[in-house]
């Protein structure tokens, strides 16, 4: 008989390129830079919304987004996690935007270690000892760049802290992931078309403004925005978690990689010394799960 929990090469594929696209993002938003992030962030939901429906409707799933919208319990969850969503993307916009890519990566980098504590303060999960020491791990690394600071490194905490209660509320959402990303858009789609108009009328929007790269690029938001979390969703269906657990470093090292190589954003003593604290508490982490899926095939 088959395993169900297995690899897959179409899962694999997937999630590589949703990671690949997540890893390469902070250059299609360096080039927007010169515009508000609000204005893109606007962009990003409405030319989303065509590349969702076109999802559904090719899934024939639309049925399903009908279902949430007579929900008012589906509704509610939905517009706390469209909330989180656009919430993270504005922070994620304006660090690119702003010379805190590196921030950017440290909050990706630490997230998995903050839903571990997220699943155990809410969830009561229980943790392992691994999970124990890299949690401290990360929170000691925390601490050394708060201190170089003299503050918290708070692009990181609010990427970490939107993307991880994004997560979780997500895993509370009875419908699929594709079905959930369109019922967020379409929630958020009122709002952002409302200060499209706005931002035309006052005569600031750079989309049809005479500038053919802005308003490409702006169309463009839609598609570097659905693709790679629709890529995720399929992709995390064809591969176990401990491998979706390894592959989600992918994104905030090229991100990291970008920063330093091509941004030019300093790359300190203290963050000499904090990244690879960070990566240490990732390896126990995985190390965690590695031990963790062992004991679950072990024959009793």
């Amino acid at each position: 008989m088959m395993q169900k929990n297995q690899d897959t090469l179409h899962g694999f594929l997937y999630a590589l390129a949703a990671y690949l696209i997540w890893g390469f993002l902070p250059l299609y938003m360096k080039a927007l830079a010169h515009m508000p992030p609000a204005e893109i962030i606007a962009h990003r939901v409405l030319w989303s919304l065509p590349v969702a429906a076109a999802v559904l409707l090719y899934q024939g799933r639309t049925a399903d987004l009908q279902r949430a919208l007579r929900t008012p319990s589906m509704l509610a969850m939905g517009a706390v996690t469209a909330t989180l969503i656009s919430v993270n993307w504005g922070f994620y916009v304006w660090a690119i935007a702003e010379g805190h890519a590196l921030d950017a990566a440290l909050g990706y980098y630490i997230n998995p270690l903050f839903s571990i504590l997220v699943g155990a303060l809410l969830l009561q999960e229980r943790m392992t000892k691994l999970q124990k020491y890299a949690i401290a791990l990360a929170a000691l690394a925390v601490v050394v760049l708060t201190v170089d600071l003299g503050r918290l490194p708070l692009v990181a905490f609010a990427l970490m802290l939107t993307w991880g209660f994004y997560a979780y509320f997500k895993k509370q959402l009875p419908i699929g992931p594709n079905q959930g990303f369109a019922l967020e858009v379409l929630l958020l789609t009122p709002f952002a078309l409302g200060y499209v108009i706005y931002i035309t009328l006052n005569g600031t929007s750079h989309f049809a403004a005479g500038n053919m790269f802005d308003t490409t690029m702006l169309v463009g938001c839609g598609l570097v925005t659905a693709i790679p979390l629709m890529f995720y969703a399929n992709g995390a269906k064809g591969l176990r978690l401990s491998t979706i657990g390894i592959m989600q470093y992918i994104a905030p090292t090229m991100i990291m990689l970008t920063a330093v190589f091509i941004f030019n954003e300093p790359f300190g003593l203290a963050r000499m010394i904090a990244f690879p604290m960070i990566w240490a508490a990732l390896a126990l982490y995985t190390l965690s799960m590695f031990q963790n899926r062992a004991r679950k095939v072990t024959p009793t």
